[in-house]
């Protein structure tokens, strides 16, 4: 009895005394005394709570036909309606959804594409950029040249034509089920280049440092030297890569939505609720437009931000 009590007892002070060194640590003091970084860091995570919570939060599912009431639309943000008498906080569209629902799940979209996006673009480009940086000679070069050719293409360009081609292979009834997927895939092949960039100039100087000439010298693989070796020493430049790509991600989608080639109106995402809006701003449904566009800007706006915080955080030149 007394082996099973003191388990318990030594692993709570190791685990205090880790949250007590992280919380001490450079990145945590640098955070704690930048009020920039953290409001951005609030109000990044209420906007990512707020959807992943959507069914719970949201007062309706605009997207359950059963619940919509088309005698509610167009009504004013915290106006009755004049039929109804129904009450709104940011008001409804013209289907009479409750647009602060609508932003909820359409952040749903927009996160789901931005993070699944990162997530690909990063795997890629990390994978191509330890093999070239690695293994030099024709691999590096055919690498490389692949990169800087895609460079020369606006990024929403070149994802504009993955999402077409892959669109045309797809069967006409199933590309809305798989709209999303595909969008996730263009993105990301359009976003990796800077990884694999970054990712090889740091591997080529950490390939000439004594750790991995030892690991060579007693036997190590390629492999096990890029992946246990030299990986773990490139990741601060790539997380800080990933944030700012996170916001120009969610930026891609909403462009790609608004212009139509990019989540089905069955799953609209921000950028979808924007091009909606346009339609009604002219004609005074402000609020249809306004309420969207704002979620997105602020969305891109903080994690810029804490992007470029971690960024300065990260650099030891700046300590």
């Amino acid at each position: 009895m007394k082996g099973a009590r003191t388990a318990p007892d030594r692993q709570d002070p190791i685990a205090l005394l880790r949250v007590r060194v992280a919380w001490q640590s450079d990145l945590a003091w640098a955070f704690r005394h930048s009020p920039l970084a953290v409001v951005s860091f609030v109000v990044v995570a209420l906007l990512v709570s707020g959807a992943v919570f959507a069914p719970l939060i949201a007062p309706h599912d605009p997207f359950d036909p059963a619940t919509l009431n088309l005698m509610n639309g167009f009504t004013a943000p915290g106006t009755p309606n004049a039929f109804t008498g129904e009450s709104f906080l940011l008001g409804t569209d013209d289907q009479g959804r409750d647009v602060l629902s609508t932003i909820l799940y359409g952040m749903r979209i927009s996160l789901l594409v931005g993070f699944s996006a990162v997530l690909l673009a990063m795997a890629i480009g990390v994978t191509l950029g330890l093999i070239s940086g690695y293994r030099g000679g024709w691999t590096e070069t055919v690498i490389m040249r692949v990169a800087d050719v895609q460079l020369t293409f606006p990024a929403i360009l070149v994802a504009m034509l993955i999402f077409g081609i892959a669109k045309g292979f797809t069967p006409v009834e199933y590309r809305d089920q798989i709209a999303i997927w595909v969008l996730i895939l263009a993105i990301g092949l359009s976003d990796w280049v800077q990884f694999a960039r970054v990712v090889r100039g740091a591997t080529l100087v950490e390939a000439k440092k004594e750790y991995v000439q030892a690991a060579q010298l007693i036997g190590r693989s390629g492999a096990a030297v890029m992946i246990r070796h030299i990986l773990p020493n490139v990741l601060s430049p790539v997380l800080v890569i990933a944030t700012i790509s996170l916001a120009l991600a969610i930026i891609a989608e909403a462009t790609l939505s608004f212009l139509g080639v990019g989540a089905p109106p069955t799953q609209p995402s921000l950028g979808t609720l924007i091009r909606i809006g346009q339609g009604f701003l002219f004609s005074g449904e402000w609020w249809i437009l306004f309420f969207p566009a704002c979620t997105l800007l602020a969305l891109a706006l903080s994690v810029n931000l804490l992007g470029d915080w971690l960024r300065d955080a990260l650099n030891p030149k700046l300590r």
